[in-house]
């Protein structure tokens, strides 16, 4: 088990620690993809039509020998002396013959181990720099991955601060990267609420949140994971390996507890 040094929020080191053999393991793009794809089907909002749909009308079926089809039709002077027909799914304003039902799960199920295998390969992503440099990510002087800081870092509750930290990191090159990185989504999405596309900055992944949230939420591109909560989605936006991530010296500890199987 190699180890690396823990830095303190002025960039210096202070000590070293057990790096997790989870960051030896290969990178497996393609399980890493399935995985996020399965958490984002979980997550789809599911939809239905009204059971009266296209049927909410006074529609009659035409009585026998009157010379029509036995299709419900809508009497009154607005319409023919036939009638419009109505109803039937081959009517004008008809119901739908096969409605999309809210009761439907499409979710795309995935296996335990394999999802968990997913979730290592997304962390043992973050061990390689060059990647990490390879998916558009910006680092200053930056020799060595995975960046560890002291948990005092959790305590962080200022935007001023967390930006200190990441410039004595090397890391805040890659935030003004975000800042100018929006761009126009083309086709429907810009009239589906999802105009922007945006790039991705660092990653926090902590033990506890005693106030980094809070410092860190005005930043762009910048989010905050807790361990326990930590998914491949949070590693891998997109489905898509790798991101530059910073780890307090707790959470790397938490990972071999939750691995240790």
């Amino acid at each position: 088990m190699s180890k690396i040094a823990v830095r303190s929020l002025e960039g210096e080191e202070e000590g070293e620690i057990d790096v997790s053999q989870v960051f030896d393991q290969d990178v497996r793009p393609d399980i890493i993809k399935k995985s996020v794809l399965s958490f984002q089907s979980s997550n789809v909002q599911p939809k239905g039509t009204d059971s009266r749909a296209g049927m909410k009308n006074t529609a009659e079926t035409p009585p026998k020998g009157s010379g029509q089809t036995r299709v419900k039709r809508i009497q009154g002077r607005r319409y023919h002396a036939a009638g419009r027909a109505a109803w039937a799914p081959f009517t004008v304003g008809g119901r739908v013959a096969h409605p999309p039902k809210s009761e439907e799960d499409h979710a795309e199920g995935m296996n335990k181990k394999e999802k968990d295998l997913g979730l290592r390969s997304a962390i043992a992503a973050t061990n390689n720099l060059e990647l990490i440099l390879s998916r558009g990510h910006s680092v200053d002087g930056l020799e060595k991955v995975p960046i560890v800081v002291v948990d005092e870092l959790e305590e962080v509750d200022k935007t001023r601060e967390v930006k200190e930290v990441f410039e004595s990191l090397g890391i805040w090159s890659d935030v003004e990267r975000v800042k100018d990185g929006r761009s126009i989504r083309s086709g429907k999405g810009t009239a589906r609420g999802r105009k922007y596309k945006k790039k991705v900055g660092p990653l926090i992944v902590v033990s506890e949140d005693r106030g980094i949230s809070r410092g860190a939420k005005n930043i762009p591109g910048v989010d905050i994971a807790q361990i326990d909560q930590l998914d491949t989605e949070d590693l891998a936006p997109g489905g898509d390996p790798i991101r530059l991530t910073v780890w307090t010296e707790s959470a790397l500890e938490e990972i071999d507890r939750r691995f240790s199987n």
